[in-house]
């Protein structure tokens, strides 16, 4: 991905600053606080995929956009010793809320789909607060255990399991058990989401 020097949270805070958003603005826009947005852009905290797509609705980017992707081809071919891994963090002891990505659309333009590889591993900080935002998801179960709360729905995903759900209810996915697992995740970001 180009960039890759560059942080998830320095991408989001290069794009709230060239927006003329102020973290009190982005916070009320996407329902959350000010010191969260700020330990986002400060590498303490990762976002999850939920946050990051409503930030990308407040910015007016594709989601693709915030993990570094210029999305300049009318195609994407991913070999699997070339998946790139969303760089996320790098100052120690950040929290990565115990997931990291893989994309598996770089560089597609124009995309209203954004498909990941997600490692889910078991951490001892769990997310209490659900993800929300416009589109729909599907999640593919391809290793482990996941745990999936849909509104008051909470249910335990085995390998070959999937899910698909409207992504405006509420959510939490995590890891289930001792051991990482990994899913296939692909968020429709709903045509009002997509920047061409």
């Amino acid at each position: 991905m180009s960039g890759e020097n560059v942080t998830v949270g320095k991408r989001i805070q290069n794009l709230r600053v060239t927006k003329g958003l102020t973290l009190s603005e982005v916070a009320a826009k996407v329902g959350s606080n000010e010191k969260y947005l700020a330990d986002i852009e400060n590498q303490r905290v990762a976002p999850p995929l939920g946050d990051i797509v409503s930030l990308a609705n407040v910015f007016q980017v594709s989601i693709g956009e915030i993990f570094g992707d210029q999305a300049d081809s009318p195609f994407c071919l991913v070999r699997s010793q070339n998946r790139p891994k969303v760089p996320r963090f790098s100052a120690a002891g950040s929290k990565t809320g115990g997931y990291t990505y893989e994309s598996l659309g770089y560089q597609k333009q124009n995309r209203q789909m954004e498909p990941f590889l997600v490692t889910l591993a078991p951490t001892e900080v769990h997310q209490t607060e659900p993800n929300q935002h416009a589109g729909e998801e599907i999640l593919f179960v391809l290793e482990g255990q996941v745990k999936v709360e849909l509104g008051e729905h909470t249910d335990i995903l085995n390998s070959g399991d999937s899910i698909y759900y409207d992504s405006t209810l509420p959510h939490i996915v995590s890891c289930q058990g001792d051991s990482p697992a990994r899913i296939l995740a692909v968020i429709y970001a709903k045509k009002e989401m997509i920047i061409f």
